[in-house]
Formats: structure tokens, C-alpha cells, sequence
């Protein structure tokens, strides 16, 4: 039996998900996770041989969920689920590691086919804009590896730099200490091979990562 875990946080797309699936694939048993927290902690307890991720669910932050799932998972095949059909974001998921794109518009068909080429050891992408998408970026896909090592805590530091903030006005979003903050960035720029915050604020710029939502 095949095991997949469909990580979202729309309970309807994921009913959506699990009908497709159902019809092409009978012997199937699903899981399923609403953000990257719970995401982790299934993929922890099951044997799982394929995670559908959607990019934009609640603590993933664009590209991190999966950036931080091929850190602690590097086996796991992951197909990443998406409304935004762009090259430019499909080349950039590939380079990071995702064995395929499956876009929130996909037949039920086409969902199937994804998943079992997939498990087959392919990648797999729209045919209409698989011309479209670039080679593996060995840049980008360098960076990523380095971002995919960094915490949620630390990430979430990386992104506020990035948006120009001191430590005193990051740990208040967060909620932390600043010299909590000032452990991150030092971590952060360990970890990156960095050593100012215009070089963290360069990568973070590079990859195009989403900021997470500040207080109200």
C-alpha cells in the first residue's frame, strides 16, 4: 500500500485531493497535515512515500516548508501543490529539490499521473509550461541548501532582515528578547557562510522568500 501525505490548509482541497486520488489510485492510504508543524510531526510517525505540499499553508512561507522538509526528510519524494502556475516558480521548486509541480487546476487525471511518475522515481510537470521551466539552477539550488538548514525561528529572523528591521523591532514581532534575535542572526550567518546582514539580506533577496505576516 502507498502512503501519502497531503499537506494544506484548505480542508476542501484536500477533500479534492482525496477523491482524485481514490479514483486512480484504490490501494492508497492518506494522511493529512493543515500546516508545516503538524506536516513534520506526520512524516515523523509514518512511513510516508510521497508528500503533496502546498507552498503557501500556514508556517511553510513560500519556498521554506520545502527547503526545511528536504533538510529533515532527504529521501522523501516531495510534489509540491500550487495555484500559481509560473516558470519562473516551478524552475526554482525543482532546483530546491521537489520531485514535481502540480498546479490546483490539474484533472483529477493529470493528478494521478503526477503522483505515479513520481513514485516512480520521475519529476513531473505541467505539460502545457514543462518547456517553459528552466534546468536545475546549481546556483539557486546552492542557496537553497544553506536556507534549508536554518530553523523556523531562524528563518523568520532571515526574512525581517531582509525587510530592514533592527533586532529590537524584529524580537518585538516575534516576541522574543533581542538577544534572542542577536543568537539567531549569529547563527543565521554561521550557518550561511556569511558575515554581515547586506550578504544575508542578498540571499534572502535571491530566493525569494515570502516574509512572514506582522502583528496587526
Amino acid at each position: 500500500m502507498v502512503t501519502l501525505l497531503i499537506a494544506d490548509d484548505h480542508p476542501l482541497y484536500r477533500d479534492a485531493l482525496r477523491g482524485a486520488l481514490s479514483v486512480s489510485m484504490p490501494d492508497l492510504k492518506l494522511l493529512e497535515a493543515g500546516d508545516l508543524i503538524s506536516t513534520v510531526a506526520e512524516l515523523q510517525k509514518n512511513d510516508v512515500d510521497l508528500l503533496l505540499l502546498d507552498l503557501h499553508m500556514p508556517g511553510s512561507h513560500d519556498l521554506f516548508g520545502l527547503l526545511h522538509v528536504r533538510n529533515r526528510f532527504p529521501e522523501l519524494p516531495v510534489a509540491v501543490v500550487s495555484g500559481t502556475e509560473d516558470a519562473s516558480l516551478i524552475s526554482k521548486v525543482v532546483s530546491a529539490g521537489a520531485s514535481g509541480f502540480i498546479p490546483k487546476t490539474a484533472s483529477a487525471q493529470d493528478i494521478g499521473d503526477a503522483v505515479n511518475a513520481i513514485l516512480a522515481g520521475d519529476i513531473w510537470l505541467p505539460e502545457a509550461i514543462s518547456h517553459e521551466v528552466e534546468q536545475i539552477d546549481e546556483v539557486f539550488a546552492a542557496l537553497a541548501d544553506k536556507v534549508s538548514s536554518l530553523t523556523p525561528s531562524q528563518y523568520k529572523v532571515l526574512c525581517y532582515m531582509r525587510d530592514g528591521l533592527l533586532n529590537k523591532q524584529i524580537g518585538y514581532n516575534l516576541e522574543i528578547a533581542e538577544a534572542t534575535v542577536k543568537a539567531h542572526v549569529t547563527a543565521i550567518f554561521k550557518k550561511l557562510g556569511i558575515n554581515n546582514r547586506t550578504q544575508a539580506v542578498l540571499i534572502a533577496s535571491q530566493l525569494e522568500l515570502e516574509p512572514p505576516v506582522t502583528k496587526a
